[in-house]
């Protein structure tokens, strides 16, 4: 074996070419295509055969931004394979753009690193799939608008029809086909033979190719074509596919185009521009306010569930009347209500109970999420928010069979909701602090980053038709896609805007409502929410105030950063919630009451302080001060909790800062006078009272005749209603009555909580296969090289080797035992043949160190340890050659 060291030959297959990539480009593509490692390939050949699947290849192809995906069409419509200097010159054109000669070495390598491209730039080849997929035909127009070349266009052609276009466009005759159409295509690479070509064509022609030079390159033709369209048939300008059609030769594109493949090459992502600045503090404090509203309307949402919420539909979630009423109750339009209650159930604060009488109701994580400080809960929702795939937005539309989806139901996931959100806070953060940003720039870069489907490449395929009209008859030029009006397929902005779009719409407005941006600009817990680094400072040092300063922000744009890890996430709700606490108003002690019976809480009250005086008195108005109004049925429900008016009156004094009002005072003790001189009591239920001047008032009140009341005795009455009814009904006519247990004791009537069993949050729906970790990154690359080294080792000629390298080696017991045992001797390597315990079968290569009892001890190349296997499970054993050149 010679040492000199032999140059690298090309690689000959994808195979090849991720053969000599070293491990931090295998980790790379791995990385990007996670679905290449579900499960882990057994070697080189099957990762290639995995990475060319078309599942995989379109999952690739999404992924990509505008400018790599025009690479790869480019690519698409070049000689196969195609040199760098063709690839470049398809993209920036013959005139050359600076900024697309920048971008493309980039653009290739995320091509390469993906697997989707391999080969030297000499040999530049797009995987086959990835091939079909791009290439123009007419089931499926290529997104540049370019067609067949003129070989494929004239495969069906006759060979003398072919020999006229060539006499016609100038060129000698040949002897046969094949080198006619060579002569023709040569002709239309050349530029000056095409120019001067052209200078001879009538100006209506002229008009016609103008039509379909960008696509789509399809046209109709009548049986007698008119003069200006017979002079292109002719010379092979445009060739005939099938009877009455007509397309334009991919190379006479070409040279019209000035050799650009697409109309307009994007390279550069679209900058996201600035609407307006404000101060950062500004932007803190109006992000802390919302926050703090956030927490509030949670909090009301679930003290509204507090019995038990609305039930459950019977194919899950909520139906539109109890959505509305939720709407009504939170004082906001019905799609908000919906992103509020997805919030609380996404946080693992709400669930269904799982009873029989399915309804919604607060999780047990709730009070603990109660006593939390507000600036951990909010990290808690935000968090929730962030993660989470069910798209609250989506409610109210339709879903595939035509059914209304509804809030907490099914058929709201959207897996891209996550890495959209991400994404949009990440553009945030890039630009100055305190910027907010023009929406419309935010989805322009969204759509570059990850086109949408359909219109991926932005070959701008304009009108492309129009008509070569010839008389009333004529050609006009449409796609080979059904209508034949569109080039690959759906285009952005043809129908409903792509979800990403929507997502990202939805995603701004909801950080504003959740107090992660303020004005719409970032706020610092915002940054720290998604790990974002310190914001960058301004270009100017004064900055205008105010939405109509326009500051358009131009600076070089960074790749999306990669997900945060659980704890790293955890890491960043944690600083989050640091960041925002001293923003946060700090909770008060004290109210001011009025003579009007109203009390105004100046801002937050303390959590004992609130509970109790929304017992007591009910919220007439909310916003920077809370207005609470005292009433005969508010100071009743608190003497039915148990309170005494002496209790009350001691609670206002302690917690005013204004002295008791007269009238308040004297509203409790009325009411306080009158609450329990009625006892109700289950008889099937009764009304007794000392006062048998009160009782005579009830009977003789018409409004008593559906209680069905019958006097017992002077201070007794019994009822035909139960007790709830009995005491709603003299509630109704004006009396306080008391409810009283067998003992003749007052019941304390105190909302009873209703509380589902422990509930975990919903998961979110993953974006395809996780993304694997440095350590399966390392355990499945190890195990990838070993068994591509089992299955690709020269091994010398016998009986170990099969018909095909991919089987097992098979020997007889004894010669396996003899092999080894000589392999132990000199320590030779060999291929093996193994089946496990469980009957799955690999080939592995092993250094045997020893043999006894019928095990072979061996260093395993595969797994890189010393392992021990038994022979009988050893299938067949091969020598290795000596030559491994």
């Amino acid at each position: 074996m010679s040492t000199e060291e032999k140059p690298a030959a090309a690689p000959r297959s994808l195979a090849e070419a991720l053969r000599g990539r070293d491990d931090v480009s295998l980790a790379a593509l791995l990385r990007s295509r996670p679905d290449l490692i579900t499960p882990v390939p057994t070697d080189l050949t099957q990762l290639a055969t995995r990475a060319g699947t078309r599942a995989s290849v379109v999952r690739a192809l999404e992924r990509l931004d505008r400018f790599a995906v025009q690479t790869a069409q480019a690519l698409a419509v070049a000689a196969d394979p195609a040199t760098y200097t063709e690839l470049l010159g398809l993209l920036a054109g013959d005139d050359g753009d600076p900024a697309v000669s920048a971008a493309l070495p980039h653009a290739l390598a995320t091509l390469r690193e993906q697997a989707l491209v391999w080969g030297d730039d000499t040999r530049l080849r797009l995987v086959r799939t990835a091939r079909e997929l791009l290439s123009p035909s007419p089931q499926h127009p290529s997104p540049t608008g370019l067609g067949p070349t003129v070989r494929e266009a004239a495969a069906g052609m006759s060979p003398g029809r072919i020999q006229e276009i060539v006499s016609a466009a100038g060129l000698p005759s040949t002897h046969d086909a094949v080198s006619a159409v060579a002569a023709l295509t040569e002709l239309f690479n050349d530029p000056a033979r095409m120019s001067a070509l052209l200078d001879r064509a009538p100006a209506e022609s002229l008009e016609v190719l103008e039509r379909l030079v960008w696509g789509p390159p399809y046209g109709q033709v009548t049986a007698d074509p008119a003069p200006r369209l017979r002079w292109l048939l002719d010379r092979g300008l445009l060739l005939p596919t099938a009877p009455g059609t007509v397309v334009l030769p991919r190379e006479v594109a070409l040279r019209l185009r000035g050799g650009r493949a697409h109309r307009s090459p994007e390279p550069v992502p679209p900058p996201v521009e600035a609407a307006a600045a404000h101060r950062p503090q500004v932007v803190d404090a109006t992000a802390a306010g919302q926050a703090y509203t956030a927490l509030a309307t949670v909090e009301e949402l679930l003290k509204d569930w507090h019995e038990g919420g609305p039930a459950v539909l019977r194919a899950g979630g909520l139906s539109v009347r109890d959505l509305k009423r939720t709407a009504v109750a939170l004082d906001v339009p019905e799609p908000v209500a919906a992103f509020w209650v997805e919030l609380a159930y996404a946080a693992g604060l709400l669930a269904s109970d799982g009873e029989a009488k399915e309804r919604y109701a607060a999780t047990p994580a709730y009070d603990e999420w109660r006593e939390q400080p507000p600036a951990q809960r909010w990290a808690r929702l935000a968090s929730a928010w962030l993660a989470a795939t069910r798209t609250a937005g989506l409610v109210g539309g339709r879903d595939a069979k035509d059914r209304t989806l509804s809030a907490l139901g099914p058929g709201l996931d959207r897996s891209a909701a996550p890495e959209v959100r991400h994404r949009v806070l990440t553009l945030l953060a890039g630009l100055p602090e305190g910027a907010a940003p023009v929406t419309e720039s935010v989805l322009a870069r969204l759509s570059w980053e990850r086109p949408p489907r359909g219109g991926r490449g932005g070959a701008g395929p304009g009108t492309a038709g129009g008509s070569a009209a010839e008389g009333g008859r004529g050609a006009s030029a449409a796609a080979g896609d059904g209508g034949r009006g569109t080039v690959g397929g759906v285009r952005a902005g043809d129908g409903e805007e792509d979800l990403r779009s929507r997502l990202a719409r939805w995603a701004l407005s909801e950080a504003e409502m959740l107090g992660v941006t303020g004005r719409g600009a970032l706020s610092a817990h915002g940054r720290a929410l998604i790990g974002a680094p310190a914001p960058r400072k301004p270009e100017a040092e004064t900055e205008p105030e105010g939405p109509g300063d326009k500051l358009p922000v131009h600076h070089r744009p960074t790749p999306p950063p990669a997900p945060l890890s659980p704890a790293d996430r955890a890491t960043a709700a944690a600083t989050a919630a640091r960041l925002l606490a001293p923003l946060l108003p700090e909770p008060l002690d004290h109210v001011l009451l009025q003579a009007d019976l109203t009390a105004v809480a100046p801002g937050p009250l303390e959590r004992p302080l609130a509970d109790m005086l929304s017992v007591l008195a009910d919220v007439e108005s909310k916003g920077g001060a809370t207005v609470y109004r005292f009433t005969p049925g508010s100071v009743r429900r608190a003497l039915d909790a148990g309170q005494t008016a002496a209790d009350l009156h001691a609670f206002l004094a302690a917690h005013s800062r204004t002295p008791v009002p007269q009238p308040l005072a004297y509203l409790i003790d009325d009411v306080a006078r009158r609450h329990g001189h009625l006892r109700v009591g289950a008889a099937s239920a009764y009304v007794r009272c000392d006062d048998d001047a009160v009782l005579n008032e009830i009977l003789a009140d018409k409004r008593a005749a559906g209680l069905g009341l019958r006097r017992l005795a002077p201070t007794v009455l019994a009822a035909q209603a139960g007790p709830a009814g009995l005491l709603e009904g003299l509630r109704a006519m004006g009396f306080a009555p008391a409810a009283e247990s067998a003992e003749g004791d007052v019941l304390i009537a105190r909302a009873d909580a209703h509380r589902t069993p422990p509930r975990s949050a919903p998961e979110p729906v993953p974006d395809g296969p996780p993304v694997p970790d440095d350590t399966l990154l390392t355990a499945a690359i190890r195990a990838i090289r070993a068994g591509d080294l089992a299955s690709t080792a020269p091994r010398k000629p016998g009986a170990g080797d099969g018909p095909d390298r991919g089987e097992l080696p098979r020997t007889t017991s004894a010669e396996t035992l003899a092999t080894v045992q000589a392999a132990v001797l000199t320590g030779a390597s060999l291929w093996i043949g193994y089946v496990n315990a469980e009957g799955a079968a690999s080939q592995r290569v092993i250094a045997p160190v020893r043999v006894e009892g019928g095990f072979v001890t061996a260093y395993d190349h595969t797994a890189d340890e010393v392992r021990t296997y038994p022979l009988h499970r050893i299938t067949g054993v091969a020598e290795l050659s000596d030559d491994e050149s």
